[in-house]
């Protein structure tokens, strides 16, 4: 229990109770609602009511204010389940090598932001799309999403899938207007799976499998097309 001089009380209560981390705009009027309007009052205020009244996380951030810490940083700011980047062009693009060098910088930020919250994806969602507005010009969306062989946070490996899913949905004769990624399927580092590709250069090795596996059975379902156009004409 914080022991309070006369100074420090008279600054608590002056100090409006939005100022606390983990309060903010979103909940300070909600707390004003009640009577609590500075840090004095929710310092005063009973744990165990605004608990059931809020959450846990305002429990712990009363009695933080009384001296026990309890709050880990994770629980004001939960890392992100989905990462996305993505940006419209001021100039609508064409061609797939000006596509590919937008989806690579997206993934590069995003990578980045799946790093610093100590993450990784499990999987990757590339889309692009022409303007909706210009009824000049034809209109074509697509997107497409990639489940990973393996949870990772490295750069290289995201960019390889996300341009590859780019030439699979990339058609020539249109002025693109928007590129963008999308990283999900999230888990903590300290949670990843475990696997049996400890190093960089197996986890390639890994991921070329997957793409000539995904390959190969797109070969074979073309084929398999083909050959009941066949019987059917025959």
């Amino acid at each position: 229990m914080i022991l309070h001089t006369p100074d420090l009380t008279i600054a608590l209560q002056r100090i409006e109770v939005g100022e606390i981390w983990g309060i903010g705009r979103r909940l300070a009027p909600k707390l004003h609602e009640i009577g609590i309007k500075t840090v004095w009052d929710l310092q005063t205020a009973s744990p165990s009511q605004l608990r059931a009244r809020f959450s846990v996380v305002m429990e712990k951030i009363i009695r933080e204010i009384n001296g026990t810490a309890c709050i880990e940083l994770e629980e004001i700011n939960p890392p992100k389940k989905q990462i996305v980047s993505s940006r419209s062009f001021g100039i609508p693009v064409s061609d797939l090598a000006s596509l590919e060098e937008s989806v690579s910088l997206y993934i590069s930020r995003a990578a980045e932001k799946l790093r610093r919250q100590q993450s990784y994806a499990g999987s990757v969602h590339v889309s692009i799309r022409t303007s909706p507005f210009n009824e000049k010009e034809p209109y074509y969306a697509n997107g497409m999403t990639i489940a990973l062989p393996r949870q990772t946070d490295d750069t290289r490996l995201l960019t390889k899938v996300a341009l590859w899913g780019l030439r699979k949905i990339y058609r020539s004769g249109y002025k693109y207007q928007k590129a963008g990624v999308m990283l999900s399927e999230l888990v903590s580092r300290q949670y990843r799976q475990m696997d049996l590709f400890g190093s960089i250069s197996i986890a390639d090795n890994a991921f070329s499998l997957y793409f000539q596996v995904r390959k190969q059975n797109q070969r074979q379902r073309e084929c398999a097309i083909l050959l009941s156009f066949v019987i059917i004409k025959v």
